[in-house]
């Protein structure tokens, strides 16, 4: 139980550094970027990939349960 609850505090972590680095270079919108550019860009960035990385681990915490019969699901 508290390894799942480790890995939710870790993905989640990771998800909130994706999404800094991904709003934070939304800035490359105002120098002339479009759109299209910008999630080409960001799709390239490791930053921003692990916010998806992030988000995988924490649903498998909490959809994924380990078993057993006394074990508290989240």
């Amino acid at each position: 139980m508290l390894f799942r609850i480790f890995l939710f505090l870790i993905g989640f972590g990771f998800t909130l550094i994706g999404s800094i680095y991904v709003i934070s270079y939304l800035n490359l919108m105002t120098i002339g970027y479009n759109f299209f550019q910008y999630v080409q860009f960001i799709s390239k960035q490791f930053e921003c990939l692990i916010g998806i990385v992030g988000i995988f681990i924490m649903l498998l915490t909490v959809y994924f349960p380990k078993g057993g019969e006394h074990e508290f699901y989240l």
